[in-house]
């Protein structure tokens, strides 16, 4: 019986194999980066749909609401982030993290109410709501990347509703229901409510233009006016869409005008 030699792969043929190899991993690698940009869109979509969901007015208290304003937060404008998977991740996070926080609080205190994420507030100064576009957001206090991602941040350390210039600031994504992208349809003589679960406040729409990112002199307050003043980016990113609203006037909650109280039933931006 004669034993059979071993063949040794030649050292061509060990590099072949190493190229052949580093080839399918680069292949591998292009397949998957190429299906996240194909995909990353989407996925971003419905992840601010899902979080802009939990987050309603629903969940806040007045009490919480007068907390909140007293609380810090971020109001630089140049920390503000483009909206990437990144940051939408990390606002899921944050999200968890909050709820985490919720849970523990309710613990302490005792609560039977359920601690769930329509539990956290994230600073929650109130709502916004837009009928004639089917806006609907909450209010959160700054422009914190998680606050934009979310609903709409005040752009101004304490602001309020029915005073001076009340700022918002929000999102403008691709898809044209997500945050302040339905902005791009409003008309003026348009109404805008906001609320803070005391009152609800109307504005009428009197001014949408776009204009240079520098322009926050339409932010500031204007003398014997009462102003409503939405900003968010254009399409490109460029330049910003900057609608303003003339304050109209304010009802407690239970004599509110039944289209301001309906409007805040509606589910966040009509989403199904």
């Amino acid at each position: 019986m004669t034993n059979k030699k071993t063949k040794v792969p030649t050292p061509d043929k060990k590099k072949r194999g190493i190229g052949h190899w580093l080839i399918n991993i680069l292949l591998l690698l292009m397949l998957v980066v190429g299906l996240l940009l194909v995909f990353s869109g989407p996925i971003k979509n419905k992840v601010v749909k899902n979080m802009t969901k939990e987050q309603t007015i629903e969940t806040m208290t007045p009490k919480k609401i007068k907390q909140n304003q007293k609380k810090e937060a971020n109001f630089d404008f140049d920390s503000v982030e483009s909206i990437s998977l990144q940051s939408v991740a990390e606002a899921v996070v944050k999200l968890k993290e909050e709820t985490a926080n919720s849970e523990a609080d309710a613990k302490t205190e005792g609560s039977t109410n359920g601690t769930n994420a329509d539990n956290v507030q994230f600073n929650g100064l109130g709502g916004i709501a837009i009928p004639a576009v089917g806006l609907n957001l909450p209010i959160f206090k700054g422009v914190s990347n998680y606050s934009l991602i979310v609903g709409a941040g005040t752009m101004k350390e304490d602001q309020q509703m029915g005073h001076g210039n009340y700022a918002l600031a929000s999102h403008h994504m691709l898809e044209p229901e997500l945050l302040f992208g339905p902005l791009l349809n409003v008309s003026l003589g348009q109404s805008i409510y906001l609320t803070d679960l005391d009152y609800v406040y109307q504005y009428d729409i009197s001014y949408k233009e776009y204009v240079a990112p520098n322009r926050t002199d339409l932010i500031e307050d204007v003398d014997d006016e009462t102003l409503l003043t939405l900003v968010t980016c254009d399409a490109t990113g460029a330049n910003r869409l900057v609608v303003q609203a003339k304050y109209v006037g304010k009802n407690p909650m239970k004599k509110a005008p039944e289209e301001a109280i309906n409007t805040f039933n509606i589910k966040n931006n009509n989403y199904e």
